[in-house]
């Protein structure tokens, strides 16, 4: 990888190898902090206020709850207890911006091969990974231009400290990641969500399902299974893993692009008090309250092992929280973490702390204490991100005589 990023790469073991054979990551190197003065300044930080608006619900198949003005899905009602409105889809996409930046394009670190022929998203949210960036519908190709622009995360703009969401032209597209229905256009591409806000105008090699991946799954010979920022919402993971391996064909892979939620520090200048550490260690217990775990991320070892997969590999990045490191890249990409976890702290202190019994006025002064936290870029906070990827082996495995 070319940001200087990189945890550690490990080749795949022969395929069908009977036994786990595992790849544990060291973590990365430390993050350098900028040096000169004015380095964390450059994205002209400025807090400022986001509205509260929801898209309007075009059809009455697609029904949806409201709470403190936000939009939930109710399929599944409380399985996710994030909104699913505007305001969150746009934060999902700006993280998809980011984990490219952060991957320098990559969307899965598995070898499936050149010309993989069936991709299941899991979690598919906006369907920004199955997707990409759009080719806008003002292309003359395609009939009856409907749109000027297609609207999407521009990796390198960014407005009052926040990164900018830009509309972006023909012209552009050849700057943009390539979906993965451009990048395998023989494969058949479906992406599955609880929750109906994945665009209507699809490329013909790509689907979108709503559905419950904790049922039974009805696709079959897959061969890549894709999890991004969904081991800490899945109740039952090891349900989850077992419908995977059933759907996927011998010598295919399942890989996880999960975030340990937990903030760590090399260098000691988060203290044992930083507020936003605190406000971490409430939203803990929340989640647990709701039976999910923040830290799952660092723990899928075991679960990939129970569920019989092989070739177990792992790379940790980590990633600032905020403008404080040296390397442009680095900052750009703290810049989208920070905005990102600004973003959701809303949301965190709607059914997450109602599920811990935190009064309205106590969770908003947590809430005010860490976003001012997180405004002081002497403290270098960042979180790991874990990239997990297993084959499921190409003979059965071996239980002994």
């Amino acid at each position: 990888m070319g940001n200087g990023h990189d945890a550690v790469d490990h080749r795949p073991d022969q395929a069908g190898s009977p036994t786990p054979s595992l790849a544990f990551a060291a973590l990365p190197p430390t993050i350098e902090a900028a040096s000169q003065p004015g380095e964390e300044n450059e994205f002209e930080i400025n807090e400022e206020p986001f509205n509260d608006g929801t898209a309007s619900v075009s059809s009455s198949v697609y029904a949806f709850t409201y709470e403190r003005g936000r939009r939930y899905h109710c399929f599944k009602n409380g399985r996710y207890p994030i909104p699913n409105d505007d305001q969150e889809q746009e934060r999902e996409d700006m993280k998809h911006a980011m984990l490219m930046e952060l991957t320098d394009g990559t969307p899965f670190y598995a070898p499936t091969g050149d010309h993989p022929q069936t991709i299941v998203d899991v979690g598919t949210g906006t369907g920004e990974l199955p997707l990409g960036t759009l080719l806008p519908p003002c292309c003359p190709a395609l009939p009856s231009p409907a749109l000027p622009c297609h609207a999407s995360w521009h990796p390198r703009r960014y407005e009052h400290g926040r990164p900018a969401l830009v509309a972006v032209t023909c012209r552009d597209m050849t700057d943009a990641h390539p979906s993965l229905g451009d990048r395998y256009p023989s494969a058949r591409v479906l992406g599955i969500d609880l929750t109906p806000i994945q665009p209507v105008w699809l490329p013909p090699n790509v689907e979108f399902l709503v559905d419950d991946c904790e049922k039974e799954w009805l696709v079959a010979d897959v061969d890549l299974v894709h999890f991004r920022f969904m081991a800490i919402f899945l109740h039952d993971i090891n349900l989850v893993l077992s419908h995977a391996y059933k759907s996927m064909r011998p010598g295919g892979w399942v890989e996880f692009q999960e975030l340990d939620g937990t903030p760590f520090c090399d260098d000691g200048t988060m203290t044992d008090d930083d507020a936003f550490q605190r406000l971490h260690h409430v939203a803990s217990e929340a989640y647990a309250a709701l039976g999910m775990s923040m830290s799952a991320a660092s723990r899928l070892e075991s679960v990939l092992i129970d569920a019989g997969f092989v070739n177990i590999h792992c790379k940790i990045l980590k990633v600032p929280i905020g403008v404080w490191a040296k390397d442009k890249t680095m900052r750009l990409i703290g810049l989208y973490q920070k905005t990102a976890v600004l973003e959701f702290m809303p949301a965190m202190a709607g059914r997450p702390f109602e599920a811990l019994g935190i009064p309205a006025a106590e969770a908003q002064l947590k809430l005010a204490m860490a976003r001012k936290a997180l405004e002081d870029t002497t403290v270098h906070r960042y979180f790991n991100y874990y990239f997990w990827y297993a084959q499921k082996p190409t003979e059965p495995m071996s239980h002994g005589p």
